[in-house]
């Protein structure tokens, strides 16, 4: 007989992966050699190479940063001491395309502002390099397919920086909605934002960032409901809200939509950059599950349900997997589960997000 996971199971199932991960930050990426390791050039060394990725490549045991591309000369240096970075392998952007011809270099990983996502990485993958571009991985769904295509003319794979499709809370969490006990998820809601609009941030400029929060933060909530439910939603509804208008022109600072699904199963999202909130809950029957702090990169995480809380620990650097997790299929030649389609599918959605807005109606979502 078939045994389901309840609410109990549930939260203790992850309490031993807890224990995992407090061992290992690659937990999902196999039992690997330390023999072979590829070779990260950092593409732009703002806050979250240098706060996340940066010091997760010090835990990576299937790849390593070996190269950097900025332009900043003093940012060049720091790096260099700080990671042991050869002169050789040090790129500004006018070098950029040189990449093509450093063999230490396997994978670009593109953190730079959103409108330059498509750009670098498609130059990326003509120089031959395996890339992972940061979320969200182009300006829309159809800059997204001018990329997928891009990688597989190149012949090299293409990941998109989603840490949590490898995170076990959340996978954990994926599961427990797809279980038959209590019946079909009915109801979810995944919310995320921070109070850090400021005047010349550039994710607030509607050229560079394409959408606030809308885009920076969106394609984290959007994947947690599509996962959970384990289908693409329908149709979406959606609202903006401009809480100061001398900071937000030309986008909102909250966006909250409604996505419905073919089952009747309804999400509510909202995400921010006014007011924090960090969010991903999951109902069936009479039953919750609910993780919070939820998409932060945060060290602990509660699970919640109707009579329990737990605290859990979480990877110290969440994108150490996900690194690692993407050098594994380079190496072995196997499909990537961030891949540059599932970054399509979510631009789909934003796409669909934003004609909501314009129209004021619900609006169906392309397959």
């Amino acid at each position: 007989m078939r045994k389901t996971m309840t609410r109990r199971t549930a939260i203790g199932s992850l309490a031993t992966i807890g224990g995992a991960i407090a061992i290992s930050p690659t937990l999902l990426s196999g039992m690997v050699s330390e023999d072979k390791k590829l070779g990260v050039a950092l593409v732009g060394l703002g806050n979250y190479a240098t706060l996340q990725l940066g010091p997760a490549l010090r835990q990576t045991k299937v790849c390593e940063l070996r190269g950097i591309v900025t332009g900043t000369p003093e940012k060049a240096v720091n790096w260099q001491k700080e990671y042991g970075i050869s002169p050789e392998h040090t790129y500004d952007y006018e070098t950029f395309d040189r990449l093509k011809d450093d063999p230490a270099i396997d994978i670009v990983y593109i953190v730079l502002p959103n409108f330059m996502h498509a750009e670098y990485t498609i130059r990326a993958l003509q120089a031959g390099k395996h890339v992972i571009c940061e979320k969200p991985m182009g300006m829309d769904a159809a800059e997204c397919e001018t990329m997928i295509a891009a990688a597989k003319k190149a012949g090299r794979k293409l990941q998109v920086g989603y840490r949590l499709f490898y995170e076990p809370h959340h996978l954990q969490m994926m599961k427990w909605a797809q279980e038959p006990f209590e019946g079909r998820i009915r109801l979810m809601e995944t919310s995320l934002g921070f109070d850090m609009a400021r005047p010349g941030l550039w994710r607030i400029d509607p050229k560079m960032g394409g959408g606030g929060a809308l885009m920076d933060l969106g394609p984290y909530v959007i994947q947690a409901a599509r996962r959970a439910a384990g289908q693409m939603p329908v149709s979406v509804m959606a609202q903006g809200y401009i809480d100061d208008p001398g900071l937000y022109k030309g986008i909102y600072g909250t966006y909250a939509w409604q996505l419905r699904f073919a089952d009747h199963t309804v999400c509510n999202s909202t995400v921010s950059f006014s007011a924090y909130v960090d969010r991903y809950y999951v109902a069936k029957g009479n039953q919750f599950l609910e993780l919070k702090p939820a998409f932060a990169a945060n060290s602990k995480l509660t699970l919640q349900d109707r009579e329990n809380a737990t605290t859990l620990p979480s990877a110290e650097f969440q994108q150490a997997t996900q690194m690692d997790a993407f050098a594994r299929n380079i190496l072995d030649d196997t499909p990537v589960v961030a891949s540059g389609e599932e970054a399509r599918t979510d631009m789909r959605i934003i796409d669909a997000i934003k004609e909501s807005l314009k129209s004021g109606k619900e609006v169906d979502i392309p397959r």
